[in-house]
């Protein structure tokens, strides 16, 4: 019989993040409730290498190429569910814990059998008080997806939410859920990706937790930074066109149609506003990626996005 808990996490050229991930992980959390599965999306600065010298009986999948957030994850969830685990854990490299948060986060599943997915409260690393994201929520009016960054009192502690989606920085997902849902959507590639699971899974008849008395920290964007900032800024431009492409997608399959004059007003005036910020500063790749990203958002067919004979799963 396998441990509960397939843990999943994802490198791409963040072998020291990774470490410290699974380090931490180690540390504070009982290893007899988890395997961790380290799947690799094609780094290109040996991290594979580095981590198996490190950790070598944690379990490896080599993707050979970049992938994306989704796909990258959609190998873990598959091997997963392949060896028979209850759970699959997907969580970011670039964070770490201080309690045994696999522990707590089970025995929130274990006790809520309509939930698909919980996630704990996740603070800050540099600013340990202060949260970065919490209960997961979407503007039906504005077509905005928020998270309440309010930092939990003592009557939060002791409770949980119903959210309206959970973040893939640190999900606790049940497998038998995902088989009726699907995976990831591997063409959002990055970003909304966990969104749009989370209204799947939802979907299909399950709840989707946020649970503040569990917690942890993150570093935030690591990936997305570019390793030497240029004119463009710290933010890798290509991050402008997945964010707006999905945040379209999503809005195409889960907004309210009656509201989407106010969508379009809303955000047409934020991403018009963006879009003059670049040219002002000449930040030209990025309003060039916006504007692919604007295109491809709105003129996608559906059917492309959603194939009616793929059920979103890895294969």
């Amino acid at each position: 019989m396998p441990k509960p808990v397939a843990l999943i996490l994802l490198n791409w050229n963040t072998p020291v993040h990774t470490a410290n991930c699974i380090s931490s992980l180690k540390q504070y959390c009982n290893e007899a409730l988890f395997d961790i599965i380290v799947a690799d999306n094609g780094s290109t600065d040996n991290s594979l290498a580095a981590l198996k010298a490190l950790f070598p009986n944690l379990i490896y999948i080599e993707n050979k190429e970049n992938l994306g957030f989704a796909e990258g994850n959609n190998r873990g969830l598959a091997y997963s569910i392949e060896k028979g685990y209850t759970y699959s854990f997907v969580i970011n490299t670039d964070t770490i814990v201080d309690e045994d948060l696999v522990s707590g986060l089970i025995a929130h599943m274990d006790s809520h059998p309509e939930a698909a997915a919980v996630q704990p409260a996740i603070y800050w690393m540099h600013d340990k008080c202060k949260i970065w994201n919490g209960e997961g929520g979407f503007n039906r009016l504005t077509g905005k997806t928020i998270s309440d960054t309010t930092t939990p009192d003592s009557a939060a502690l002791n409770s949980y939410k119903v959210a309206e989606w959970v973040t893939g920085c640190c999900m606790l997902l049940r497998n038998s859920a995902l088989t009726k849902s699907g995976l990831f959507n591997k063409r959002f590639f990055l970003y909304y990706e966990d969104v749009e699971l989370s209204f799947r899974l939802r979907g299909v008849g399950f709840e989707v937790h946020y649970l503040p008395s569990s917690k942890m920290y993150h570093e935030a964007g690591v990936s997305a930074k570019v390793s030497a900032p240029k004119k463009e800024g710290v933010l890798s431009p290509i991050i402008h066109y997945y964010i707006s492409r999905n945040h379209i997608w999503f809005l195409r399959r889960y907004g309210t149609p009656l509201y989407y004059p106010v969508n379009l007003v809303y955000n047409g005036f934020y991403y018009l506003a963006l879009l003059a910020y670049f040219i002002l500063r000449r930040r030209n790749e990025k309003a060039r990626f916006l504007i692919k990203g604007l295109k491809e958002g709105i003129f996608t067919s559906k059917n492309l996005i959603w194939p009616q004979n793929n059920n979103i799963s890895t294969r």
